[in-house]
């Protein structure tokens, strides 16, 4: 049944794969060189990605490749273990540990990050694909592609990499880039609402093949402009399949006792599964169908994933959120999409990779730039604001966070105040007080009525209102609805009911033994 639902859309998912494919190529080069890995080796992780992760995975939308979160990390652990065929080592073993976390069922996770945030992360990597491309819309290429980090591999930083680019802009480049934006916003407001055909064809496709002719008349003087070879996709060239094999690399078994390997093989493996989950529950809120993907399934498919991407010489991959929202945004509707990128990818750097060195990186920037403008609409501003603050911070912090730091970095800051907030209503509401009564001795009752799960959070609402009972008044510490009671706050209660004594209150519980402890 999943099979033959995969190929009822294939009219809209072969060109969004397509878009996918150009927009991956760069990517998948620029993470492997800025993790100081063989190029090939980003190549072979969006294959796998695509192909092996795409057909293990229950995301109907999200597509896997290689991740620039990693990128550090890699770089680190290739300098660590000394050799990149003891990393491919790590790599496996990685993969081997998320596979028994999704048997494990740790897809739990993802449902712990707070929606706010979730959006947070999106807008916040939509304005960084938009600052990122520029420089390389303008013909600067200083940076590697898929860096989304705010201090850069290259010594500068998001801003500075701006600056610098209109200091040393490319008039070849820039308008190469501005006729692409024009033509997708084009494609985008007008054309794609006149005729089917339109939407049957994606722009990307159209900006990449006017890049490639712009190009070629730049190549032969028809145009008095130019590139350089920076700037441009460089994929390695195979002569054939023979040469194609002959770059996969296979990991150093003989080093499974280093407790190194072993070390870095379990932070790959938590970090890809956190990526993963948080591009899981991104995608899942993009997705215009609101499938949920399972998440422990998700899990098994990117353990897979790595264990192939390793033994033949690959990067780490995870679900990446570029990828899956320019899925997205041109019209990916199952994950015959995805497949389909990583088949584009396999065919083309055995057959083509001459013919795809010829893009050039502005008409990708340009491509990206819309896919950036999709995820962070300033409308959706308005509508976070017009929540409230519960939603609104943590969702500006986590978008400046991602801004100012990385990916994972921005993501913790707008969790942390989701956490204050979190921690802000378990205090106000772990109990709630009835009406002050008076008996006929004249003394006043409270009755505080105690909240179904009562934690130790809650210790400093209790113990204030405890704290303010007067003197001389009776209180009813009722316990009736709760079904978890921290020890602590039980702590807190016994240690009332003697203190109360000094003060001539009364202390009466209800149900105060029966409640489980947690």
């Amino acid at each position: 049944m999943e099979v033959k639902n995969m190929f009822k859309e294939l009219k809209s998912d072969l060109p969004a794969s397509i878009v996918v494919f150009f927009v991956a190529v760069p990517l998948c080069l620029g993470i492997a060189l800025a993790s100081g890995a063989p190029l090939f080796a980003g190549i072979i992780a969006g294959i796998v990605g695509g192909i092996v992760v795409g057909i293990a995975s229950g995301s109907p939308l999200g597509v896997s490749g290689p991740a620039a979160g990693l990128a550090v990390i890699v770089l680190s652990a290739i300098t660590t273990l000394g050799s990149w065929p003891v990393f491919l080592l790590a790599v496996v073993l990685a993969g081997s540990i998320q596979l028994i976390m999704g048997f494990a069922k740790a897809g739990f996770i993802a449902y712990f990050f707070p929606s706010s945030v979730i959006k947070g992360m999106l807008t916040g990597i939509g304005l960084l694909i938009i600052l990122k491309q520029i420089p390389h819309a303008l013909g600067y290429d200083k940076d590697v592609e898929g860096d989304l980090s705010y201090f850069q591999t290259d010594g500068e930083t998001t801003f500075s990499s701006i600056a610098s680019a209109f200091d040393v802009l490319t008039p070849g480049a820039a308008v190469i880039a501005a006729l692409s934006l024009a033509v997708l916003i084009l494609w985008d407001t007008v054309l794609s609402k006149k005729h089917k055909l339109f939407q049957l064809i994606q722009g990307p496709i159209v900006v990449v093949v006017l890049g490639i002719v712009m190009n070629t008349f730049y190549q032969n003087g028809i145009l008095n402009l130019s590139l350089s070879a920076t700037q441009v996709v460089s994929i390695p060239v195979a002569e054939n399949l023979a040469g194609f094999f002959s770059k996969f690399t296979f990991p150093d078994f003989s080093a499974i006792t280093n407790f190194e390997v072993w070390k870095i093989a379990v932070v790959l493996a938590i970090v890809a599964s956190l990526e993963t989950l948080l591009c899981v529950e991104a995608t899942d809120k993009l997705d215009p169908y609101k499938r949920v993907t399972p998440t422990n399934r998700e899990l098994k498919a990117q353990g897979l994933g790595n264990v192939v991407s390793g033994l033949i010489g690959g990067l780490p991959v995870t679900q990446v959120i570029v990828r899956s929202s320019a899925n997205i945004a041109f019209g990916g509707k199952t994950k015959m999409s995805t497949i389909l990128h990583g088949i584009f990818l396999l065919i083309s750097a055995i057959t083509i990779a001459g013919l795809l060195n010829r893009i050039p990186l502005a008409s990708l920037a340009a491509i990206l730039i819309i896919v950036g403008y999709k995820l962070a609409k300033p409308a959706l501003f308005q509508q976070m604001y017009q929540l409230g603050g519960e939603q609104f911070v943590p969702f500006m912090a986590t978008v400046i966070g991602i801004l100012a730091t990385d990916l994972l970095k921005g993501i913790t800051i707008g969790m942390a105040f989701g956490i204050f907030y979190t921690l802000r209503h378990s205090y106000h509401n772990s109990h709630y007080m009835k009406n002050v009564i008076t008996t006929e001795k004249g003394r006043e009752v409270h009755h505080i009525v105690l909240a179904e799960e009562v934690s130790f959070f809650n210790k400093a609402s209790i113990l204030n209102v405890l704290n303010n009972i007067p003197h001389n008044a009776k209180v009813i510490i009722d316990c009736s609805n709760t079904k978890s009671l921290a020890y602590d706050v039980i702590e807190i209660i016994e240690n009332y009911q003697r203190s109360a004594l000094t003060k001539n209150i009364a202390v009466e519980t209800i149900n105060f033994t029966e409640p489980a402890v947690s």
